[in-house]
């Protein structure tokens, strides 16, 4: 835990009692602040209550004792309408800031200038912020990873000059600190995203510029037009930044991916250029893809600001065991690979896993989406069979009548079961057992991860059964 001192001696508002603001209550009372917390659910209000945290209904309070109000992200702050908290607070003058705000001011109070790398972006984020602590935790640096991303950002260890912070930030987050100021801030990609609560996608990318511009060093994808502007801007403002790209090979001083290797191009006088060769994303199976490109070439950028070398960075990429339920690879059946995809909850999400292999014995299936797969039609000619599960499953062979061999399954367990005899029998270098679903889960599981869990099991099953048939021959 990270003590709040920053507001030792003074009364602070809370609204929101998830993990977040449960971690928050906890670091402001152990800083020795006074802390009224409160929630619109009962259930959360009886859980804090258990857990020691003072409540005091913020409807009645009275807001001209508070020194500032700690708000969960979850909760709006100017659009579609400020959360009745929130209006409140700045009705009485009083500062509206989050737990990443708070981390801020601890660090500036007792480490200023303690490494901070702060990852944000609408696609990637969770696993470029996960594969830059990865490769800090290898080349044996003390890395502290949390804030969207897992852990709650004031249930890590102080700040401190021998310790990274690595931080995912979403836009609320970020909305929510504006003293944020990372070692190294990197911003990914921008696509239309949570526009109900900034409005436009003007005010949503301003938000996101925001890491950026504050960061000691930017790195920033430039494969879509907004961050394309940004990192323009940034370059144009003398800001120290480094793009990153999956379409520029060839572009001055960014990490770029060209034909399947991370590169960068120096400029030299007398009109020449230097490439640098700097890492084959073969060697890194949990990377596979072009959207883990733009994930590697930013992790590359981030951690060699912070001074490892290219070796070492290389080592933690080849050992990076990807995130769970994101392309996940679960296990080996001979030749057969089996990955647990588990959160491509829509087409859009299933595409990057369809783009990534060749010959796929693909599992998907469960609570439709609009738009349903029909997005995915021009990869089918990379899929053997599919093997259908759940409410979708009859649409979904309509879907796929006349290009892929359809396998009605009904349940996941009777699915791996069948995708995995059938890819024992490919003849390809490679054959994947994929579980994309391009669905909810909520027909037969509570969410994503428990259908991912699901199918590791399924898989351990089949992996075990083997082993066991080995030792008897």
């Amino acid at each position: 835990m990270i003590p709040i001192t920053s507001f030792a001696g003074q009364s602070v508002a809370l609204f929101g009692l998830g993990g977040s603001g449960l971690s928050t209550a906890k670091a402001l009372a152990a800083g020795g602040a006074q802390v009224s917390a409160w929630d619109d659910s009962p259930a959360a209000l009886e859980k804090a209550a258990a857990e020691g945290i003072r409540l005091d209904d913020l409807h009645q309070a009275d807001w001209s004792s508070f020194q500032a109000l700690i708000l969960a992200p979850g909760a709006p702050l100017t659009h579609p309408a400020p959360h009745w908290s929130a209006a409140k607070a700045l009705a009485a003058g009083v500062p509206v800031i989050g737990d990443i705000e708070l981390f801020c001011r601890e660090r500036a109070l007792h480490a200023p200038g303690a490494p901070l790398v702060a990852i944000t972006g609408t696609n990637g984020k969770s696993t470029t912020t996960a594969l830059i602590a990865h490769i800090l935790r290898e080349a044996g640096a003390d890395a502290q990873l949390g804030g969207n991303i897992g852990t709650p950002i004031l249930d890590l260890e102080p700040p401190s000059p021998e310790r990274v912070h690595v931080v995912e930030c979403s836009s609320f987050q970020i909305d929510l600190a504006p003293s944020l100021n990372p070692s190294v801030g990197v911003l990914l990609n921008l696509t239309p995203d949570h526009l109900d609560r900034h409005g436009t996608m003007e005010n949503y990318a301003a938000i996101k510029r925001r890491l950026v511009e504050s960061s000691d060093f930017a790195v920033v994808g430039r494969d879509d037009d907004w961050c394309e502007a940004i990192f323009q801007y940034l370059k144009g403002a003398g800001h120290a930044v480094v793009g990153v790209s999956n379409t520029r090979p060839n572009a001055l001083g960014t990490v770029s991916l060209d034909m399947g290797h991370l590169r960068r191009t120096f400029a030299l006088p007398m009109l020449k250029t230097l490439e640098e060769n700097l890492f084959d994303l073969s060697r890194a199976p949990a990377l596979r893809g072009a959207h883990n490109a733009q994930n590697a070439a930013a992790a590359f950028a981030a951690v060699e600001r912070l001074g490892l070398p290219h070796d070492e960075i290389g080592l933690g990429m080849r050992s990076f065991p990807g995130l769970a339920h994101r392309m996940e690879q679960v296990g080996r059946r001979g030749k057969v690979l089996f990955v647990n995809d588990s959160k491509a909850t829509n087409a859009d999400a299933a595409e990057k896993a369809l783009l990534s292999f060749d010959d796929i014995f693909w599992i998907l299936g469960g609570k439709a989406k609009a738009g349903g797969i029909e997005p995915l039609r021009p990869l089918f000619g990379r899929i053997r069979k599919a093997y259908l599960i759940g409410e979708a499953a009859r649409d979904f062979a309509a879907a796929l009548e006349g290009a892929v061999a359809c396998e009605q399954c009904g349940t996941l367990d009777v699915a791996v079961a069948a995708a995995a005899r059938d890819a024992q029998e490919s003849a390809a270098a490679e054959p994947v057992v994929l579980l994309s679903p391009a669905c909810a889960s909520f027909d037969q599981f509570a969410n994503f991860e428990k259908r991912g869990d699901a199918f590791r099991g399924y898989v351990a099953s089949l992996l075990a059964e083997d082993a066991a048939q080995g030792a008897l021959f």
